[in-house]
């Protein structure tokens, strides 16, 4: 049997290794093309992961269901060259996060559905998230530890069904497909970050976790699911990490140590870290020494495109300004389709029409990324894209408004090329968790 990359990792540290993994939650193409770039530049795996709003049987805001969404991933993984080897595909926020305002039974069944295609589309990292309050539970309560695992397992159940479907219809004996990697918890941060900024964050109480993982066990076991509890890899809870607008709660390992030394009780798991955009390098290391080991980041690398984006539009009106030709107008291009399509981005921008005039252009929280795929978008960015690809741009223009990438030019690292550009951009953050999870070579 193939061994699951996070599993193994889990191992590598109960053996005392320090290793972890990020998690690059995007769909978006220049991002997966930084990620795996610099996964083969590295001989490191790219573990991506889609999140169940953006990728569902119904298509999510990407217009892509899950087996849509692994032929696309691996189709940028052979355009770059990276083995399959070196590829992981996680399912993030599994369970009837998209259906909330629907009552138990219909959401539950919609969240079966979801999980079973992710598993049969061949994701082996299976974040099950069933956090979140349904129209029919009482809305003056905290879902309970007791709700939360009982209708994990009813969804592990479905997953591990599908599992030896997947393994039959692939060709491969029952059993011999990578086995599947479970990410658990009923204390998940809100997906894409906090919708108010914050000084501070309440880290989960050493109790909770034990309440949890009580639960789930018991839960596990009872449904026959003993197996697939031993395959539980991670738990989500809330280290004491944040991001909002324009506000970043930055981790406190002193804070986090009661929880770090509550999970050592159990042996082979390791904490799932969500909203850890733009922690520094340094917090990001320490998370991971403090057994937060699998690091997840997604609206950053969207944010650290969309800078590249208008950074590369400023060079464009520089080199432009005299000489004509028809401009992108990005950044006019992506307000007026932003606003004309409002439901991404108006429930968590908040203030005056300046204020949230500023969010749309420089939120961390990046609700920009809902609109790339938008075709208007799209134009905008293959025009900015040949501007800069036929213009002769001074490498004092480059410094003025990409100083990094000027940098990594001088170095030879990189090409005078829009595209490279805009992945360098990227690549900046990844290498922050790079960083932070290594050594962490293909396990």
């Amino acid at each position: 049997m193939q061994q699951n990359p996070v599993l193994e990792m889990t191992m590598r540290r109960q053996k005392g290794e320090i290793v972890g993994m990020y998690s690059a939650c995007s769909a978006n193409r220049y991002v997966l093309e930084a990620v795996m770039e610099r996964a083969l530049e590295t001989g490191t795996y790219a573990l991506i992961e889609a999140t169940a709003n953006q990728v569902n049987q119904f298509g999510g805001y990407t217009g892509m269901k899950p087996a849509d969404f692994v032929v696309f991933v691996m189709g940028i993984a052979k355009d770059v060259g990276l083995p399959m080897r070196q590829l992981v595909l996680g399912g993030d926020h599994l369970g009837p996060l998209v259906w909330q305002n629907e009552p138990e039974g219909p959401a539950m069944e919609k969240a079966e559905e979801l999980i079973k295609q992710y598993v049969l589309a061949g994701y082996s990292k299976i974040h099950v998230d069933t956090s979140m309050l349904l129209a029919s539970d009482d809305k003056a309560a905290r879902l309970s530890d007791n709700t939360i695992a009982q209708r994990a397992a009813r969804l592990v159940s479905a997953a591990e069904a599908a599992y030896w479907e997947y393994s039959e219809t692939t060709g491969r004996h029952a059993g011999e497909a990578v086995p599947l990697a479970y990410v658990i918890g009923s204390e998940v941060p809100v997906p894409g970050g906090a919708r108010e900024n914050e000084d501070s964050v309440s880290v989960t109480a050493p109790e909770q976790l034990h309440a949890t993982m009580e639960a789930f066990e018991r839960h596990f076991k009872e449904n026959g699911l003993t197996n697939a509890y031993n395959r539980v890899a991670g738990i989500v809870v809330q280290p004491g990490v944040e991001f909002a607008d324009a506000s970043i709660v930055e981790y406190d390992r002193q804070k986090a140590l009661p929880l770090r030394d509550a999970l050592r009780g159990y042996p082979g798991l390791v904490f799932e870290g969500h909203s850890t955009d733009y922690q520094t390098r340094e917090k990001l290391k320490e998370m991971v020494a403090d057994d937060i080991a699998i690091l997840k980041v997604g609206p950053a690398l969207t944010y650290a495109l969309r800078q590249g984006l208008f950074a590369l539009e400023c060079i464009e009106s520089e080199i432009l300004h005299h000489q004509g030709g028809a401009q992108s107008r990005f950044r006019e291009t992506l307000e007026r389709v932003m606003l004309s399509k409002p439901e991404y981005w108006e429930k968590f921008y908040h203030g005056n029409e300046h204020e949230r005039y500023l969010k749309r252009r420089f939120s961390f929280s990046d609700r920009c990324r809902y609109y790339m795929t938008e075709k208007d978008i799209v134009d905008s960015i293959s025009i900015l894209v040949g501007n800069i690809n036929n213009a002769d741009i001074p490498i004092s223009l480059l410094e003025q408004y990409m100083p990094i990438q000027y940098r990594h030019l001088r170095e030879g690292r990189i090409l005078m090329c829009a595209e490279t550009l805009l992945k360098d951009c990227v690549k900046t953050y990844i290498d922050d968790y790079l960083y932070a999870i290594a050594p962490c070579p293909l396990l």
